[in-house]
């Protein structure tokens, strides 16, 4: 079989594109789905018990039911309900809510992880509940689920491939146009495989460089 990548250079804004688009649906939702696992979290440990049963409901929602659903849910459906979203709005949001169903669990077993002991130490001096938070349990809480979030934020960039189902142009998409126009298939997904691949190793480097400078404190003395 001969091969013919030099066919692809005149698509390589197509892949720079797709490139872009994918890593910045990554970071949108790894942000925002951070930031809706530490809520609710938060609110599944401290919330009345009607907060905690919404909470529990949304993340057994999200996290039982399939994603490109959730995508076709939020850009197909909504619209009818007076929401209209574009193709990258729906699949951030999709996808945030999908991310954060994943962190609120990860992060409330890094919560359970404490002893209780901490807790009681930080009342006794006198602090409050969010100085507790901040200075007792949620450092020693994200080093021990650093691991598993690391995994679930590769897990994420390689699932924004499903927003192409939608018509965002990310990486996947952009690949998928140019087979279409050049009709080298085995080439155009070995670059795409090659990308991933590449995407991959780089988060894991910079999440890697990351975890050593939030959490090199010694773990016992």
């Amino acid at each position: 079989m001969q091969l013919r990548f030099s066919q692809l250079e005149r698509f390589q804004d197509q892949f720079v594109a797709g490139l872009v688009t994918t890593v910045e649906l990554t970071l949108v939702c790894v942000v925002a789905g951070l930031l809706i696992g530490l809520l609710c979290s938060a609110l599944q440990q401290r919330g009345r018990p009607v907060v905690r049963r919404i909470v529990y409901g949304y993340v057994e929602i999200f996290r039982n039911t399939p994603s490109l659903i959730q995508l076709f849910v939020f850009y197909f459906l909504l619209p009818d309900a007076g929401v209209l979203l574009t193709p990258f709005g729906a699949a951030s949001v999709a996808l945030s809510l999908y991310f954060g169903a994943y962190m609120s669990e990860i992060i409330r077993s890094g919560l359970d992880s404490i002893p209780a002991a901490q807790s009681e130490a930080g009342a006794c001096l006198g602090l409050s509940t969010y100085q507790i938070y901040r200075h007792i349990i949620l450092g020693p809480a994200l080093r021990n689920i650093y691991p598993s979030m690391v995994v679930q934020i590769i897990i994420l960039l390689l699932g924004t491939s499903l927003a192409s189902q939608i018509s965002v142009n990310e990486l996947f998409q952009a690949a998928t146009f140019v087979e279409s126009r050049s009709y080298l298939s085995f080439e155009v997904y070995t670059i795409l495989c090659a990308i991933y691949f590449c995407l991959v190793l780089v988060t894991k480097l910079l999440t890697s460089l990351i975890g050593r400078l939030a959490f090199r404190w010694p773990i016992r003395r």
